[in-house]
């Protein structure tokens, strides 16, 4: 008998997003007619109704949400937990909601436009592998680094500019986040890397675009004209 895969995403938004400016942290300012937030579950969602669902609040704005979801009549099941200090403070407390045997991922919020198809590859890979997977797509842009005499040039095709949803066996990622924090965690794979998890690379797709500025949201707002409406 095959097992049933079991599947739960973690979708941080515990941060202000002070980048985008506003009054309200962006996670909660609409892009189309819903906010944000709002899209990113619905995409989980849609991939697999049974999926478990954590979502990461910040603190003191659990009420606040809740009146969205009554304003916008947001019914997708949800569980919610309070962010912490840093995200890898609210990835962790998210991971407490989630038990050991599943399949987890770990989502950006501010990435509203992630596709079925991709959340899919990102799970399948990482179920079939028992090994972290992270969607990446190449860099474009010519990048140099940093030096202690002024920088140098880097070969833009040995880079490689890293997505979400992180998929992870929740086990494992759960163990991961047993260490202290550190500030060179950038993301779920770096910590699970420094665990001894091993890293899979996936295609990401160029419209999972992460909104982090004002100018991302004026590109978002275009480019929600051009997707099919839920």
């Amino acid at each position: 008998m095959i097992p049933e895969k079991k599947r739960s995403i973690i979708i941080v938004a515990g941060g202000k997003g002070a980048r985008a400016g506003g009054e309200q942290p962006k996670q909660f300012r609409p892009v189309g007619d819903r906010p944000m937030l709002m899209r990113s579950i619905e995409a989980f969602y849609d991939y697999d109704y049974r999926m478990r669902i954590v979502v990461v609040l910040p603190e003191g704005f659990e009420s606040y949400w809740q009146q969205l979801c009554d304003e916008h009549q947001f019914r997708l099941p949800h569980q919610v937990t309070r962010g912490g200090e840093t995200r890898f403070h609210s990835v962790k407390n998210g991971l407490g909601l989630v038990a050991d045997e599943e399949t987890v991922g770990v989502h950006d919020a501010a990435r509203p436009f992630v596709t079925g198809e991709l959340i899919g590859r990102c799970f399948d890979a990482s179920y079939n592998n028992r090994c972290g997977v992270i969607p990446v797509v190449e860099e474009v842009n010519s990048v140099r680094q940093l030096t202690e005499k002024g920088s140098r040039m880097l070969d833009r095709k040995l880079l490689r500019v890293v997505q979400t949803p992180q998929v992870f066996p929740a086990a494992a990622l759960k163990k991961a986040y047993m260490t202290d924090y550190d500030p060179t965690f950038t993301d779920d794979a770096s910590v699970a890397e420094k665990s001894g998890v091993h890293i899979l690379l996936v295609e990401g797709e160029e419209s999972n675009i992460k909104i982090t500025t004002a100018f991302d949201f004026t590109v978002a707002a275009q480019y929600d004209k051009l997707m099919p409406k839920r």
